[in-house]
């Protein structure tokens, strides 16, 4: 089985540079959506059998093209939208993004107690994005089509962390994916494994 996970296409939040994690979220730019187009194209020979979006109207809106172009639905599910930050949302100066930074890092070493200020711990984040994907997988897994899942950069670098052994820290960490980047992964025995960084093969 494998699993696409999708970074949302350029939104306004992305354009104003500040960190935006609250739900519903701001849509995509018009930029967003020719990116969001050009998504759906990209996957047009990939035989694809589910579009799954976080509850983010960015990820939605994402992922509404590829739906419509295989004649599926967007599922809109739980535990896959970004990392909710708390204080730090809706601010983009340097404090804040060193806090993010901060409290991320030790997440991507195995430290999970640290928590964003005023928003999720690591351990909440991994709890949560590691289950869905989970509850994806057992619902797939016998299927020898794939399925396409549209996040958030923040979590995407988490989550393929925490889900496949071959991503290390450091490309958890350091490994930004730009707007409609991918990582793909792939079923490996009860776990999963790394294909493709951001078009760059592991």
């Amino acid at each position: 089985m494998k699993l696409y996970l999708v970074r949302h296409a350029q939104s306004e939040a992305n354009v104003r540079k500040i960190i935006d994690t609250a739900l519903p979220g701001p849509p995509l730019t018009e930029l967003g959506r020719e990116q969001a187009q050009a998504l759906a194209e990209k996957f047009a020979e990939e035989p694809i059998e589910a579009v799954y979006a976080s509850r983010a109207t960015r990820a939605q809106q994402t992922a509404a093209p590829l739906a419509d172009a295989l004649a599926l639905e967007v599922q809109v599910i739980d535990g896959v939208q970004e990392v909710s930050v708390g204080d730090l949302e809706g601010r983009g100066d340097s404090e804040a993004l060193r806090l993010y930074a901060e409290t991320v890092r030790p997440w991507t070493q195995g430290d999970l107690s640290v928590s964003m200020p005023g928003g999720e711990s690591g351990l909440q984040v991994r709890e949560r994005y590691t289950t869905a994907i989970g509850e994806l997988r057992a619902k797939h897994e016998q299927s020898a089509e794939a399925i396409v899942v549209v996040s958030h950069g923040g979590a995407i670098r988490l989550g393929a962390e925490w889900l496949a052994g071959n991503v290390r820290p450091e490309l958890a960490d350091q490994g930004l994916l730009p707007n409609t980047g991918i990582v793909e992964l792939e079923t490996s025995g009860e776990g999963w494994r790394c294909l493709s960084w951001a078009g760059l093969p592991m």
